[in-house]
Protein backbone atom coordinates (compact mmCIF):
# COMPACT_ATOMS: atom_id res chain seq x y z
CA UNK A 1 0.00 0.00 0.00
CA UNK A 2 2.80 2.43 0.88
CA UNK A 3 4.53 1.69 -2.43
CA UNK A 4 1.33 2.43 -4.35
CA UNK A 5 0.87 5.74 -2.52
CA UNK A 6 4.28 6.90 -3.76
CA UNK A 7 2.87 7.07 -7.31
CA UNK A 8 0.22 9.64 -6.30
CA UNK A 9 0.51 13.38 -5.89
CA UNK A 10 0.64 14.81 -2.38
CA UNK A 11 -2.63 15.91 -0.80
CA UNK A 12 -3.46 19.41 -1.96
CA UNK A 13 -3.36 22.24 0.55
CA UNK A 14 -4.06 25.14 -1.80
CA UNK A 15 -6.63 25.94 -4.51
CA UNK A 16 -3.89 25.97 -7.16
CA UNK A 17 -2.76 22.46 -6.24
CA UNK A 18 -6.35 21.25 -6.39
CA UNK A 19 -6.62 22.62 -9.93
CA UNK A 20 -3.33 20.95 -10.86
CA UNK A 21 -4.62 17.61 -9.58
CA UNK A 22 -7.91 18.01 -11.48
CA UNK A 23 -5.97 18.72 -14.67
CA UNK A 24 -3.71 15.72 -14.04
CA UNK A 25 -6.73 13.41 -13.64
CA UNK A 26 -8.43 14.95 -16.67
CA UNK A 27 -5.37 14.40 -18.88
CA UNK A 28 -4.76 10.87 -17.58
CA UNK A 29 -8.36 9.89 -18.35
CA UNK A 30 -8.03 11.06 -21.96
CA UNK A 31 -4.65 9.30 -22.35
CA UNK A 32 -6.07 6.10 -20.83
CA UNK A 33 -9.01 6.08 -23.24
CA UNK A 34 -6.70 6.63 -26.22
CA UNK A 35 -4.39 3.83 -25.04
CA UNK A 36 -7.30 1.40 -24.65
CA UNK A 37 -8.69 2.26 -28.10
CA UNK A 38 -5.32 1.94 -29.87
CA UNK A 39 -4.55 -1.28 -27.98
CA UNK A 40 -7.89 -2.79 -28.97
CA UNK A 41 -7.39 -1.88 -32.65
CA UNK A 42 -3.84 -3.31 -32.67
CA UNK A 43 -4.92 -6.55 -31.01
CA UNK A 44 -7.84 -6.95 -33.42
CA UNK A 45 -5.45 -6.63 -36.36
CA UNK A 46 -3.46 -9.61 -35.11
CA UNK A 47 -6.40 -11.99 -34.82
CA UNK A 48 -8.94 -11.09 -37.52
CA UNK A 49 -8.76 -12.68 -40.99
CA UNK A 50 -10.41 -9.83 -42.86
CA UNK A 51 -8.59 -8.25 -45.77
CA UNK A 52 -9.35 -6.16 -48.82
CA UNK A 53 -6.74 -6.31 -51.54
CA UNK A 54 -8.43 -3.44 -53.46
CA UNK A 55 -8.23 -0.96 -50.55
CA UNK A 56 -5.40 1.40 -51.47
CA UNK A 57 -6.60 4.60 -49.76
CA UNK A 58 -9.59 5.93 -47.84
CA UNK A 59 -10.33 9.63 -47.66
CA UNK A 60 -12.87 9.17 -44.87
CA UNK A 61 -10.47 7.29 -42.61
CA UNK A 62 -7.76 9.92 -43.10
CA UNK A 63 -10.20 12.70 -42.21
CA UNK A 64 -11.33 10.87 -39.07
CA UNK A 65 -7.85 10.12 -37.73
CA UNK A 66 -6.80 13.72 -38.36
CA UNK A 67 -9.83 15.43 -36.76
CA UNK A 68 -10.19 13.19 -33.69
CA UNK A 69 -6.65 13.82 -32.33
CA UNK A 70 -7.15 17.55 -32.93
CA UNK A 71 -10.27 17.49 -30.75
CA UNK A 72 -8.39 15.52 -28.08
CA UNK A 73 -5.64 18.16 -28.04
CA UNK A 74 -8.25 20.92 -27.63
CA UNK A 75 -9.76 19.13 -24.61
CA UNK A 76 -6.29 19.03 -23.04
CA UNK A 77 -5.07 22.49 -24.13
CA UNK A 78 -7.99 24.60 -22.89
CA UNK A 79 -7.76 23.55 -19.20
CA UNK A 80 -3.96 23.78 -19.43
CA UNK A 81 -4.04 27.41 -20.67
CA UNK A 82 -6.53 28.34 -17.96
CA UNK A 83 -4.29 26.79 -15.31
CA UNK A 84 -1.20 28.58 -16.61
CA UNK A 85 -3.06 31.87 -16.30
CA UNK A 86 -4.12 31.10 -12.71
CA UNK A 87 -0.56 30.15 -11.72
CA UNK A 88 0.83 33.49 -12.95
CA UNK A 89 -2.02 35.72 -11.79
CA UNK A 90 -1.09 37.88 -8.80
CA UNK A 91 -4.43 38.69 -7.21
CA UNK A 92 -3.99 41.51 -4.65
CA UNK A 93 -1.58 39.76 -2.26
CA UNK A 94 -2.02 40.37 1.45
CA UNK A 95 1.60 39.55 2.34
CA UNK A 96 4.84 39.52 0.33
CA UNK A 97 7.59 37.10 1.30
CA UNK A 98 11.08 37.21 -0.18
CA UNK A 99 13.11 33.97 -0.27
CA UNK A 100 16.84 34.03 -1.03
CA UNK A 101 18.73 30.85 -1.85
CA UNK A 102 22.27 30.31 -0.59
CA UNK A 103 24.67 27.38 -0.57
CA UNK A 104 23.03 25.61 1.22
CA UNK A 105 20.25 27.29 3.17
CA UNK A 106 17.40 29.73 2.68
CA UNK A 107 16.93 33.21 4.09
CA UNK A 108 13.57 34.98 4.26
CA UNK A 109 12.42 38.58 4.49
CA UNK A 110 8.93 39.82 5.29
CA UNK A 111 9.10 42.93 3.14
CA UNK A 112 5.79 44.35 4.40
CA UNK A 113 7.18 44.64 7.93
CA UNK A 114 10.25 46.30 9.40
CA UNK A 115 13.33 44.23 10.27
CA UNK A 116 11.76 40.79 10.05
CA UNK A 117 14.26 38.48 8.38
CA UNK A 118 15.96 35.23 9.31
CA UNK A 119 18.01 32.34 7.95
CA UNK A 120 16.56 28.85 7.78
CA UNK A 121 18.94 25.90 8.18
CA UNK A 122 18.19 22.20 8.21
CA UNK A 123 18.27 20.68 11.71
CA UNK A 124 21.10 18.10 11.91
CA UNK A 125 20.08 14.51 12.61
CA UNK A 126 21.79 14.45 16.02
CA UNK A 127 19.73 17.48 17.16
CA UNK A 128 16.28 16.29 16.08
CA UNK A 129 13.40 15.91 18.51
CA UNK A 130 11.19 12.84 18.53
CA UNK A 131 8.45 14.66 16.60
CA UNK A 132 10.78 16.20 13.99
CA UNK A 133 11.26 15.02 10.42
CA UNK A 134 14.76 13.97 9.37
CA UNK A 135 16.23 16.00 6.47
CA UNK A 136 13.01 18.05 6.27
CA UNK A 137 12.77 20.13 9.45
CA UNK A 138 14.46 23.52 9.88
CA UNK A 139 15.42 25.71 12.82
CA UNK A 140 13.34 28.71 11.62
CA UNK A 141 10.07 27.98 9.88
CA UNK A 142 8.18 30.34 7.59
CA UNK A 143 5.06 31.53 9.41
CA UNK A 144 2.14 32.53 7.19
CA UNK A 145 -1.64 32.94 7.69
CA UNK A 146 -4.22 30.66 6.13
CA UNK A 147 -6.85 31.83 3.62
CA UNK A 148 -4.65 34.77 2.63
CA UNK A 149 -3.12 35.51 -0.76
CA UNK A 150 0.67 35.30 -0.44
CA UNK A 151 3.14 36.67 -2.97
CA UNK A 152 6.54 34.95 -2.98
CA UNK A 153 9.60 36.65 -4.47
CA UNK A 154 12.51 34.31 -5.20
CA UNK A 155 16.16 35.01 -5.94
CA UNK A 156 19.60 33.52 -5.18
CA UNK A 157 23.02 34.86 -4.24
CA UNK A 158 25.36 32.24 -5.71
CA UNK A 159 23.99 29.46 -7.95
CA UNK A 160 20.63 28.25 -9.25
CA UNK A 161 18.20 26.97 -6.63
CA UNK A 162 14.51 26.05 -6.81
CA UNK A 163 11.95 26.86 -4.10
CA UNK A 164 9.46 24.00 -4.13
CA UNK A 165 6.44 23.06 -1.98
CA UNK A 166 4.68 20.14 -3.73
CA UNK A 167 1.48 20.19 -1.64
CA UNK A 168 0.96 23.87 -2.53
CA UNK A 169 1.72 23.44 -6.24
CA UNK A 170 4.68 25.85 -6.05
CA UNK A 171 8.00 25.41 -7.86
CA UNK A 172 10.01 28.54 -8.72
CA UNK A 173 13.61 28.85 -9.86
CA UNK A 174 15.87 31.03 -7.74
CA UNK A 175 18.26 32.69 -10.19
CA UNK A 176 21.17 34.97 -9.19
CA UNK A 177 20.51 38.53 -10.33
CA UNK A 178 16.88 37.85 -11.17
CA UNK A 179 13.69 38.19 -9.12
CA UNK A 180 11.01 35.59 -9.87
CA UNK A 181 7.47 35.85 -8.54
CA UNK A 182 4.55 33.56 -7.81
CA UNK A 183 1.55 33.39 -5.52
CA UNK A 184 -0.32 30.85 -3.42
CA UNK A 185 -2.95 30.56 -0.73
CA UNK A 186 -3.14 27.88 1.96
CA UNK A 187 -6.63 26.69 2.82
CA UNK A 188 -5.88 24.85 6.08
CA UNK A 189 -3.46 25.14 9.00
CA UNK A 190 -0.50 22.77 9.21
CA UNK A 191 3.11 22.15 8.23
CA UNK A 192 4.10 22.05 4.56
CA UNK A 193 7.49 20.62 3.61
CA UNK A 194 9.56 21.17 0.51
CA UNK A 195 13.15 21.03 -0.71
CA UNK A 196 15.39 22.69 -3.24
CA UNK A 197 14.67 20.81 -6.47
CA UNK A 198 17.62 22.20 -8.44
CA UNK A 199 20.97 20.39 -8.35
CA UNK A 200 22.87 23.24 -6.70
CA UNK A 201 25.97 21.56 -5.29
CA UNK A 202 27.26 19.08 -2.75
CA UNK A 203 24.64 19.83 -0.08
CA UNK A 204 21.74 20.19 -2.50
CA UNK A 205 19.68 17.64 -0.55
CA UNK A 206 20.10 19.48 2.74
CA UNK A 207 18.31 22.80 2.25
CA UNK A 208 14.66 22.02 3.07
CA UNK A 209 11.73 24.43 3.24
CA UNK A 210 9.05 24.42 5.95
CA UNK A 211 5.93 26.59 6.02
CA UNK A 212 3.78 26.70 9.13
CA UNK A 213 0.31 28.03 8.33
CA UNK A 214 -1.63 29.50 11.23
CA UNK A 215 -4.74 31.58 11.85
CA UNK A 216 -4.54 35.25 10.97
CA UNK A 217 -4.89 36.33 14.64
CA UNK A 218 -1.99 34.09 15.63
CA UNK A 219 0.06 35.47 12.74
CA UNK A 220 -0.53 39.04 13.92
CA UNK A 221 0.65 38.07 17.42
CA UNK A 222 3.77 36.41 15.92
CA UNK A 223 4.55 39.51 13.85
CA UNK A 224 4.09 41.74 16.89
CA UNK A 225 6.44 39.57 18.98
CA UNK A 226 9.15 39.85 16.33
Amino acid sequence: MNTWMNFNLQNSNSPLMEQLMFFHNHSMLIILLITILVGYIMSSLFYNKLYNRYLLESQNIEIIWTILPAFMLIFIALPSLRLLYLLDDSNSPLISLKAIGHQWYWSYEYTDFINISFDSYMIPSNELNLNSFRLLDVDNRIILPINSQIRILITATDVLHSWTIPSLGIKIDATPGRLNQSNFMMNRPGLYFGQCSEICGANHSFMPIVIESILINSFIKWISAN
